[in-house]
């Protein structure tokens, strides 16, 4: 099976977690697109969804879904968003879409959190996959001397500004072993807006397209 029919395979495996009578939070990205496109064929199930970002917006209400914004809901039963990246324990690299700082808002209202992925996103260790830092332009020169010094280059996403119109950097050469500390010590860095390590926030499922089908891992 090519990368795309997987991605649409767990998309659409996506739909059983969707609670009818419940909004429904949506993330960005190309699975997701999958998964938007499945939700389409039960919308009539579910008031509608609470979107990412402005890119799955767009496509949620051309499906004929409706949307919602983040700050007009306390709670959603569950989240559905692709990664970058995902280890053994749920924890992920996200924001190759640079959506990372809506999706963890929308991530922190759900109370569970299912990742949709093909096998290509499955690691044993974080980092293979530049991690994304959306940032304050000010502080692009200092931030990319705190990453050297630990052993990382940020790179400026050339063109690219987030939804809340900051810049990204992607960090290149490190090695995750603890997804959680490392989230925690990034988030306190002067002009971090959000770090693209989502341990806080770790799926508590994830469905895996493999060419045997959809593997189903549970993390608690």
């Amino acid at each position: 099976m090519t990368q795309d029919e997987l991605k649409a395979l767990v998309g659409q495996a996506a739909l059983a977690y969707v609670q009818p009578g419940q909004w429904v939070g949506v993330g960005t990205g190309s699975t997701v697109n999958h998964f938007i496109t499945a939700l389409a064929g039960i919308k009539a199930q579910i008031p509608g969804a609470v979107s990412s970002s402005v890119a799955s917006t767009q496509r949620l209400r051309a499906a004929g879904i409706a949307v919602r914004e983040a700050d007009e809901v306390d709670s959603l039963p569950v989240y559905i968003d692709g990664a970058d990246e995902i280890d053994g324990q749920g924890c992920m690299i996200k924001g190759g879409g640079a959506a990372l700082t809506r999706e963890k808002i929308v991530a922190d209202l759900a109370a569970r959190f299912v990742c949709i992925a093909d096998v290509s996103k499955r690691v044993a260790v974080l980092g293979g996959f530049p991690l994304p830092v959306e940032v304050i332009a000010l502080a692009v020169p200092q931030l990319q001397r705190r990453f050297a010094a630990i052993g990382g280059r940020a790179v400026l996403r050339a063109g690219v500004l987030t939804d809340n119109g900051h810049p990204i950097l992607d960090v290149h050469g490190l090695r995750i072993g603890d997804p959680a500390a490392m989230e925690a010590e990034l988030n306190q860095w002067p002009g971090v807006v959000t770090v693209g390590l989502f341990a806080r926030h770790r799926a508590s499922v994830c469905l895996l397209g493999t060419p045997t089908g959809v593997q189903t891992i549970d993390f608690g």
